[in-house]
């Protein structure tokens, strides 16, 4: 019997490991191929984009916020994956009242994120895989950590028209903090408040960070920085176009998504 507690704070129980698994999570899509288990994964979402060749030949269940739960039900998953945050409350509670057992993710922080890969290797049947990812996140985080010197402030949107960005006790959150990046944010009601450029440009931000996910930044986009343009960071050429996935998939490559971040930072 496995027996796993998820983010939830529920216990999951399943009699052995699971041979149909169907995960409405992109970063975690990818995390089930990474623990060893990739062959049975046979449902995921239309934005499970990674491993692009296996998830490609995968069934299609809809989207994160609107799954097609009856086409989910029909592929008799043993074990569905959802996140708190990605994925409706409402869609994951009526998998389980279809009889489907549903194992819920929500990692706020790198560390949280860590104790998550452990508990995906146990709950799959790969507890050695997912015990080697979590101490090559918990390895990174103590670098990172005892490398970090003098802090910046860092601005990080996620999203424009209107401009958002993220506050204390999101993911990306912790990512910045850990890596040295102070968010100028980061006391704002979130989790992810809306704000203006001269709000911005006013807490004089050291660094600029443009991920390309979800809103895709791209340099077409710098012109409507302008309001930036007086801030240590432009003034220093530290407005960088990032890998989003480098700040908000917790999985495989966080370890090295969070030294890419922390490197930006110094």
């Amino acid at each position: 019997m496995i027996c796993v507690d998820d983010d939830a704070g529920r216990r999951v129980e399943i009699a052995e490991a699971p041979r149909r698994i169907v995960s409405l999570v992109p970063s975690l899509t990818e995390t089930l191929f990474a623990l060893g288990c990739g062959q049975r994964v046979i449902g995921v979402t239309r934005y499970c984009t990674e491993p692009a060749d296996d998830v490609a030949l995968r069934a299609k269940v809809g989207g994160t916020k609107n799954p097609d739960c009856a086409a989910l039900c029909r592929l008799e998953p043993d074990l569905v994956i959802v996140n708190a945050e990605e994925n409706r409350r409402e869609d994951f509670r009526h998998l389980e009242t279809m009889g489907l057992r549903v194992f819920v993710t929500f990692p706020q922080t790198l560390d949280a994120a860590a104790d998550l890969l452990r508990r995906l290797g146990v709950v799959t049947g790969c507890s050695e895989r997912g015990a080697a990812l979590a101490t090559e996140l918990r390895s990174a985080i103590a670098d990172v950590r005892v490398n970090v010197g003098a802090r910046c402030r860092v601005f990080c949107p996620i999203w424009k028209n209107p401009w958002m960005t993220i506050a204390a006790g999101t993911y990306v959150d912790d990512v910045l903090r850990t890596a040295g990046g102070d968010n100028i944010f980061r006391d704002r009601p979130g989790p992810y408040p809306t704000i203006t450029l001269d709000e911005s440009a006013a807490q004089q931000p050291e660094v600029v960070l443009l991920p390309d996910e979800p809103y895709r930044f791209s340099p077409r986009d710098l012109g409507d920085c302008a309001a930036l343009d007086d801030t240590p960071a432009a003034r220093a050429g530290r407005i960088h176009f990032v890998d989003g996935k480098a700040l908000s998939w917790y999985g495989p490559r966080a370890a090295a998504g969070l030294r890419a971040i922390a490197a930006l930072m110094h």
